[in-house]
């Protein structure tokens, strides 16, 4: 039987929710939260989990009360798509970066690249890269390195459930990545090419999956902006439908 001295449940609000974005290449997560709350005029966005700028895919977009699913979302598992480029080390381990070492790649196969790549599923401590948004003492690590400055890292618990390499062209092959929150794709790659004597980076990445979002029901951010406020809300995900586990 209710109680009728309990505080009535807030109306829901249609603004209240989660959207899911295909982020474009060349914008920061940030970017894409400023662009959205300011064309739509919103006081309350968020995102949960961010892309690097030369990332592409799924982004979480939170607007409202939905931004108190943060946590909640930014724990989940993700899964990528990418390209990773034997041959060329960076200092950011992906193609952003300057080159600091090049070496022949022409004779790694694939079949070594997924013995590589096997080694690393499951459980394992990874070092975040220098060029990364993790902070110390309150400055983001990548502000320091564009001061030429290497601190000591702590090193994270991840893990990596599937890593499955798709293909080889040249020097690029093609892999899936299905891992927990806050693993760095690239140290994986750069790991992988210290291992097998070529060096290597991350060349492409395409986030596919967060929790139980998939980027087949995200739609790109310059068709986002093309739409009315009437439309937009319909492609709004509302909190009471949003799934209780996010994997």
């Amino acid at each position: 039987m209710p109680n009728p001295h309990a505080a009535p449940l807030p109306r829901l609000d249609p603004w209240d929710g989660i959207l899911l974005v295909d982020k474009p290449a060349g914008f920061t997560s940030h970017d894409v939260v400023a662009k959205f709350r300011g064309h739509f005029r919103l006081k309350k966005v968020g995102h949960g989990g961010t892309l690097d700028p030369a990332a592409t895919g799924l982004l979480i977009l939170l607007i409202g009360r939905g931004t108190r699913l943060s946590d909640r979302i930014m724990g989940s598992d993700k899964t990528y798509e990418g390209v990773m480029r034997l041959g060329i080390a960076t200092d950011s381990q992906d193609g952003d970066g300057q080159i600091v070492a090049e070496q022949p790649a022409g004779h790694i196969t694939l079949e070594q690249v997924q013995t590589a790549m096997t080694k690393r599923i499951g459980d394992q401590m990874q070092t975040p890269p220098m060029v990364s948004a993790v902070k110390k003492n309150g400055v983001p690590l990548y502000k320091l390195a564009r001061k030429g400055e290497t601190i000591e890292r702590e090193a994270r618990l991840i893990h990596v459930y599937r890593f499955a390499a798709l293909g080889k062209e040249g020097p690029d092959v093609s892999f899936v990545l299905r891992c927990t929150k806050g693993t760095y794709v690239r140290t994986l790659c750069a790991d992988i090419g210290e291992e097998l004597g070529c060096g290597a980076h991350l060349h492409a990445l395409r986030r596919t999956e967060s929790g139980a979002f998939k980027l087949t029901d995200a739609v790109p951010l310059t068709e986002i902006l093309k739409l009315d406020h009437a439309a937009l809300c319909d492609r709004i995900i509302p909190l009471n439908r949003v799934p209780p586990l996010l994997g």
